[in-house]
């Protein structure tokens, strides 16, 4: 992309990702008008951006990526110079109750962005970029041994990879069939603040927190790579701005951890920070019939990234899990407001009745 990005529309930018790289460009390119695209569904809220949300660079503008008419109409007033997509229903356990969801918001969602972006910068893809967020979950899983590297074979498992899968391929279609100039990460699994608590991590502080059952799936044994949802935005802004058109990089945080032994060590920090008798929390961990599907291991190798453009994680997990317990801790209102309601359906209907 040979021209300086000037405005940058960032889908899904009030998720848990998405919020978390909202907030790096705003205050770290204030030459740069980010423009948060957001539908507002259960994970997306603006509570996540209120210390930047009266920035003079930074605007909301709500609205559905499946909804092609004004995606282009969008694109259209705004002409954005380039566009970073988060916005994706991401949880696997919804997309094996809900497929069809998934389909539409990650695939065809997809499409009508990828649609928009070549009507609007037709002529002039060198200065434009569409740059694609993804999933490890995309390469299927690993055995004992082995690492996810930009070259492995994609093997989905479940509607949500699957539904990542085809929209990574979309993009690539569109660079290799119209010059569209792209770039796609897919990313290990992240943690840290402002996380909807359907996911591992803020499921189970919340759960400790109110002395409720910490669902684990099977024996849990399956192994996770966690990244810290901010090395996660360093290294997407680094992407972005420096890597070649057509490019794909791994993210992984090098933290590969069976969702047990994690589990264990979060019950360990909270009993400290919670002042409970060593081994109170873990007495809540309750094994619950496994997913459909679920993989058994992922780990992302990530050495091309550093190699090429020099990003590496800069925390090791025990001190980016303490500083994800202290921030839910010490948010407890942002925690009730998010788990009320439609939530607390979803959340009985899903492990309560296994």
């Amino acid at each position: 992309m040979s021209n300086p990005t000037k405005k940058i529309i960032v889908t899904g930018g009030a998720g848990f990702i998405g919020s978390h790289v909202v907030r790096r460009l705003v205050t770290t390119y204030p030459h740069y008008e980010i423009i948060n695209l957001d539908k507002l569904t259960y994970a997306g809220n603006l509570a996540n951006l209120k210390d930047i949300e009266t920035e003079s660079n930074y605007r909301f503008v709500k609205g559905d990526i499946t909804d092609a008419a004004f995606i282009t109409e969008l694109f259209t007033t705004e002409k954005p110079d380039a566009v970073i997509h988060l916005a994706a229903e991401s949880h696997v356990d919804r997309s094996i109750s809900s497929p069809n969801e998934f389909v539409i918001t990650n695939v065809v969602g997809t499409v009508n962005l990828l649609n928009a972006a070549r009507g609007q910068w037709q002529g002039a893809y060198d200065k434009h970029r569409f740059y694609h967020v993804s999933t490890d979950e995309v390469y299927g899983a690993l055995g004992d041994t082995g690492m996810f590297t930009e070259e492995t074979r994609y093997d989905p498992h479940s509607p949500y990879s699957a539904s990542k899968a085809s929209s990574d391929h979309f993009v690539r279609a569109y660079h290799d069939t119209y010059g569209l100039d792209i770039v796609i990460s897919n990313c290990s699994n992240n943690y840290g603040s402002h996380h909807f608590p359907e996911k591992l991590i803020p499921l189970a502080i919340n759960n400790i927190r109110n002395n409720r059952p910490v669902p684990v799936y099977g024996k849990g044994e399956n192994v996770r790579d966690w990244l810290w949802v901010e090395d996660h935005a360093r290294a997407i802004d680094v992407i972005f701005h420096r890597a070649a058109s057509g490019e794909t990089y791994n993210i992984g945080g090098h933290n590969e951890w069976t969702n047990i032994d994690l589990i264990q060590l979060l019950c360990r920090i909270l009993d400290r920070k919670l002042g409970r008798a060593e081994g109170e929390s873990a007495k809540l961990i309750t094994f619950v019939k496994d997913r459909a599907g679920h993989d058994l291991r992922y780990a992302i190798d990530a050495s091309k990234l550093q190699r090429d453009l020099g990003w590496e994680p800069s925390l090791q997990f025990e001190e980016g899990l303490e500083k994800t317990v202290d921030w839910y801790l010490a948010n407890e209102d942002w925690l009730n407001d998010v788990t009320s309601g439609h939530y607390q359906q979803y959340y009985e209907e899903q492990y309560t009745k296994r």
